[in-house]
């Protein structure tokens, strides 16, 4: 997936694979030492600003204000998002209609019962293509068209070395992380239908009604995977927002009663003195006001996590929409 988006490794960990707490912490930590910095570094009148009663005051009374507000936001966000699974018995029975058509339907292709595991799901339809694509290379190899054979064997060899590699990451993998997700995002069926439709058209005069009738099962194969994962997306989509809510809710409680504590208790000589040449107000200021930035830094960081997953599978179909890839 890196390669296919022509970004660097580091962009894509933190926007997709990394634990977004670990992103928090790390964006909270950027925020405190920048914070510091700022108050050290910039002109000397900015420290007796930053000591008065009246600045402090201002700062966390707006930080109770925007954390209430903000929180109240994101909440009903995501309340808003899940009253779409919600509705009277017609729509539900037909929901669950949809989704066990579809589940006959995979255990036709896979010929064995549907996964109940969202990992082992995608895994076995994975591996149902890996075989296809597998049995078309020995079929199109007593082709006398020698070009055909050595495009359907590049094709097939990309594919089964793509699906081994998500099959892997796949394997083990338990829903509620990202690590089902990430790894379907992995396998881009998309491009590889486009590769099955384009052989069919400029070789089809070579093939023999088997070798299309492989290509055919093929295509069907990988058409069913994209269905499948963004059921799975959105599933996920589900998940991460009903967590966000939690940890938002749980994060601004501590973030209210320090900007409380800030606005009763706190005055210019609390913390005097100073530790690694930066006086202890700053510090304690700095340090209060990354507390109460916690909830905002959570959502920012679930939020780059959505947004970049959105973005990268806008398209169902087989449509390129990013340049590196074109």
């Amino acid at each position: 997936m890196r390669e296919r988006a022509g970004e660097s490794r580091l962009k894509i960990w933190l926007l997709l694979a990394a634990n977004r707490l670990q992103v928090t912490a790390v964006l909270a930590l950027a925020v405190l030492v920048s914070f510091v910095a700022a108050v050290t570094f910039l002109p000397e009148p900015l420290i007796p600003q930053l000591r008065t009663g009246d600045t402090i005051e201002t700062m966390f009374s707006t930080m109770i204000t925007a954390i209430v507000t903000g929180t109240t936001l994101v909440v009903t966000i995501g309340q808003l998002v899940l009253s779409q699974e919600n509705g009277p018995l017609g729509e539900q029975r037909a929901r669950m209609e949809n989704a066990m058509d579809f589940r006959d339907f995979t255990e036709e292709l896979i010929g064995t019962p549907s996964p109940a595991d969202p990992s082992s799901f995608l895994h076995q339809i994975v591996g149902v293509t890996q075989l296809r694509a597998e049995t078309l290379q020995e079929s199109i190899s007593e082709n006398e068209t020698d070009e055909l054979r050595e495009e359907v064997d590049e094709f097939t060899d990309s594919l089964v070395g793509n699906a081994e590699l998500v099959q892997d990451q796949l394997e083990g993998a338990s829903f509620g992380s990202f690590d089902v997700l990430f790894a379907a995002l992995n396998f881009n069926y998309g491009w590889k239908i486009f590769q099955v439709e384009r052989i069919i058209d400029e070789y089809e005069d070579d093939l023999s009604d088997e070798e299309l009738a492989h290509l055919d099962d093929l295509k069907t194969a990988l058409s069913l995977f994209g269905p499948a994962r963004e059921h799975v997306k959105t599933l996920y989509f589900e998940w991460a927002l009903v967590s966000l809510s939690q940890l938002i809710l749980y994060a601004s409680v501590p973030a209210l009663v320090v900007s409380g504590i800030m606005l009763t208790v706190v005055d210019a000589g609390t913390f005097p003195g100073s530790t690694f040449s930066v006086t202890n107000m700053t510090w304690a200021i700095g340090l209060a006001f990354t507390i109460t930035l916690v909830p905002f830094l959570l959502f920012t960081s679930y939020v780059l996590r959505i947004v970049t997953i959105a973005k990268r599978t806008l398209a169902i179909e087989p449509l390129i929409l990013r340049d590196s890839q074109r």
